[in-house]
């Protein structure tokens, strides 16, 4: 099997004690299927006593065993505590989204999602109809006599 990460195949855990680490997480979460990975995150301050950030992820083998593990374990109990288990969120790139120090609408993403050709630009201000200017808003109704709406 290949290294790459299977989006489908993880499932996110959260609301864990401190008391739960990878050995209990693989033990709660192996009677759904083989399980390639486990990751913790750490907290991000170092000085910090927790030894996890209090959730995790699972990843399982094929997706079949990641939605089963959700339908089974969601809103169970470990440890003490309430779990909540879905589906993860694909990870984004090193210089993708807002924790990125790359403005969004210079990031490659952005640009092929958001992009408008120069066509499509100088359609939107009238510039292939002849005009040098937007148009104005009053124009044509100078032939109207009566302000306001119109009676039937």
């Amino acid at each position: 099997m290949s290294d790459a990460p299977r989006p489908k195949a993880t499932v996110y855990v959260g609301g864990l004690t401190s008391a739960v680490d990878s050995h209990t997480l693989h033990n709660a979460f192996i009677p759904f299927g083989p399980i390639v990975n486990i990751s913790l995150p750490k907290p991000e301050l170092p000085s910090n006593p927790e030894p996890h950030r209090g959730f995790g992820y699972v990843e399982f083998e094929s997706p079949q065993d990641a939605q089963e593990s959700i339908d089974n374990m969601d809103q169970s109990e470990l440890f003490g505590r309430v779990i909540k288990v879905n589906l993860a969120k694909e990870q984004k790139a090193e210089g993708e989204g807002l924790g990125s120090k790359t403005a969004v609408w210079e990031q490659e993403g952005y640009l092929a999602k958001h992009a408008v050709s120069d066509e499509d630009r100088m359609a939107a201000r009238g510039d292939e109809d002849g005009q040098d200017g937007p148009m104005d808003p009053m124009q044509g109704l100078e032939s109207l006599d009566v302000a306001g709406p119109q009676q039937a």
